[in-house]
């Protein structure tokens, strides 16, 4: 999820992207080296102990060179569990922030019914006053449709200071980043909100529901993508494509294929039904049908399966014919 966070951050003008981990911290870092994008400068911070989000932006911010102390400086700050989150939201956020010159900005959502989520609360000036959690709200609160996506931009040398003001006198006794808001409006600060125009992208996972749903719409994302860019996919609802994966133009993907990790497929290759391959290569014009492979290669023009396993580092030949039941692990083609 974070990867898909990360990747919507790279797209905006950024100089460093900060990530804070806690638990399984080694292997979360070693996947983002590994996979981030690679011109997008990240650095780690562990918060060893974890009191909340406003002391995980604090932790952040002692990764950020002393000049970016300057009042220009700004800090968006997002959630790691919001995959959907579309870069033009962000582009968007920060627009608003430095045009109207505030010291935060929060990015919210309009949602009916607002169920759980945290208010946006403003003044008798329509000013953004404070985010107040559910469980805290009035009747009358619980009533705003705006609610807070836990999304920010804040002006640099003012959210420091701001930090050091939190309490953490709550019920979980930590110190809540939502609470800067009301810091920063009762010291007299300008503080904005930018609406977004799909709640959808905003949403965090926290359950195998919501990862279902979340899986789904960038599956959609990602099919839509390739169908515009010139391949055939003839069920889009049973085609399933990883972002790394790269498609070349007239490609046809039947109904049941699923293409994973650094998978590249050659111009006018016919893969499926019921294809998977992960880390694999097909060359131009090739055919695979009801095939399984990892780490292998398909050369140019040939034709694999049905009932075809390719384990790694196999090699079909360009115009070879594997026939059915191939297993190029041993080379036999039971089939033939």
């Amino acid at each position: 999820m974070l990867l898909h966070v990360l990747d919507a951050l790279s797209e905006l003008p950024v100089e460093r992207a900060v990530v804070v981990v806690g638990h399984g911290a080694e292997r979360v870092t070693k996947t983002l080296q590994e996979q981030a994008p690679p011109h997008l400068i990240i650095d780690f911070v562990e918060q060893h102990v974890q009191r909340g989000t406003g002391d995980a932006v604090a932790a952040a911010l002692t990764a950020f060179p002393d000049e970016i102390e300057a009042e220009d400086g700004d800090i968006v700050v997002l959630p790691g569990d919001t995959p959907l989150l579309r870069a033009t939201t962000l582009a968007a956020l920060v627009r608003e922030h430095r045009t109207s010159d505030a010291a935060a900005t929060v990015l919210s959502a309009r949602l009916v019914p607002p169920g759980g989520h945290d208010r946006v609360v403003r003044d008798k000036d329509a000013r953004v006053s404070r985010i107040v959690e559910h469980a805290l709200a009035s009747e009358e609160e619980r009533e705003i449709e705006e609610v807070n996506t836990s999304i920010y931009c804040f002006r640099r040398g003012i959210l420091a200071p701001a930090l050091r003001r939190l309490s953490p006198e709550n019920a979980l006794g930590e110190y809540y980043l939502s609470d800067v808001i009301a810091v920063l409006h009762d010291a007299g600060y300008k503080v904005e909100s930018v609406e977004t125009d799909d709640a959808l992208e905003t949403a965090g996972v926290n359950d195998r529901a919501q990862l279902a749903a979340a899986e789904g719409e960038l599956r959609e994302r990602i099919n839509d993508r390739w169908m515009r860019k010139g391949v055939t996919m003839l069920d889009p609802e049973r085609t399933y494509v990883d972002t790394g994966v790269r498609l070349s133009p007239d490609v046809t993907l039947f109904p049941g294929t699923m293409l994973h990790g650094d998978t590249v497929v050659g111009p006018a290759a016919r893969l499926g039904p019921d294809v998977r391959l992960t880390d694999c290569a097909v060359g131009e014009g090739a055919v695979v049908e009801q095939t399984v492979g990892e780490q292998a290669e398909v050369g140019a023009e040939a034709v694999v399966g049905p009932f075809a396993w390719l384990g790694p580092g196999s090699h079909v030949p360009p115009g070879t014919r594997t026939g059915a039941f191939y297993n190029a692990r041993s080379g036999d083609d039971e089939g033939g």
